[in-house]
């Protein structure tokens, strides 16, 4: 089978959720589908889809409207509907910003920023204790980790411990994840007066998790470059991604 081509599992699991999302059952939905997941992968402009998928501007248009109804946001919240969220891993990774994706037209902030790397976007996730995605927000990439962290731990539902590394060494995201009924197991400084006594460094080690999903997710190019000049639309391709990550679950 191409890899371009959904397996016949896959493809009506992914039917069955989509239809409940009032979709119309149209000959072509499936192509449809497979156009924005191989644009997904590939990261090709929209106008280099193959002919195979149909009239490129079709498959963007029904990319971008169902972008706006939130679809993909959708998608992945009812694949991740159950969770293991006794463990929570939070982290912060770069997205290069293509230069495609400047010059959005609304005027809006399309979350670019200017960091070492350049014009970047920033993605910050967290991941259950299987080390699939839970929730994510998107930033320009000048937004510090420890800045964003109180917004995105606010998005996690009834975790038991939230895990992070030195980087996220705050007391407003301690007492953030604590009031929202977290142990919360961050290592502190090196010039900390509290130091690391009794702190439990097996369970920080599981910290590879977050950046597993990470590199699980950047094997698709739309989301290792930020090609889209919305925000709304990038979040919606790491959205997409991150259900492919639960659809085989």
């Amino acid at each position: 089978m191409p890899r371009y081509r959904l397996t016949e599992e896959r493809w009506s699991k992914l039917k069955e959720i989509l239809l409940q999302f009032s979709l119309y059952n149209k000959a072509g939905l499936r192509k449809t589908v497979e156009g924005i997941l191989f644009r997904m992968r590939t990261g090709v402009p929209w106008r280099d889809l193959p002919d195979h998928f149909g009239k490129w501007n079709s498959v963007y248009k029904a990319f971008n409207d169902w972008s706006k109804k939130g679809l993909w946001k959708k998608l992945f919240n009812v694949l991740k509907a159950d969770s293991d969220l006794e463990w929570v891993f939070i982290d912060g990774t770069y997205v290069k910003a293509h230069q495609h994706s400047a010059g959005a037209a609304d005027g809006y902030d399309e979350n670019i920023g200017k960091s070492r790397a350049g014009n970047t976007s920033k993605l910050h996730l967290a991941v259950n204790a299987y080390g699939l995605p839970e929730v994510f927000t998107i930033t320009g990439g000048h937004i510090n980790d420890c800045t964003e962290a109180p917004a995105l731990i606010e998005k996690i539902d009834a975790a038991q411990v939230l895990i992070a590394d030195k980087g996220y060494d705050s007391q407003i995201i301690r007492d953030k994840g604590e009031a929202l009924g977290m142990s919360v197991i961050i290592p502190r400084r090196k010039n900390s007066i509290k130091g690391n006594k009794g702190f439990d460094w097996p369970l920080y080690k599981l910290r590879h998790l977050v950046e597993n999903a990470f590199a699980r997710l950047k094997q698709y190019r739309a989301v290792a470059t930020r090609y889209d000049k919305l925000t709304r639309n990038y979040e919606s391709i790491v959205s997409l991604a991150c259900a492919f990550l639960w659809l085989p679950m």
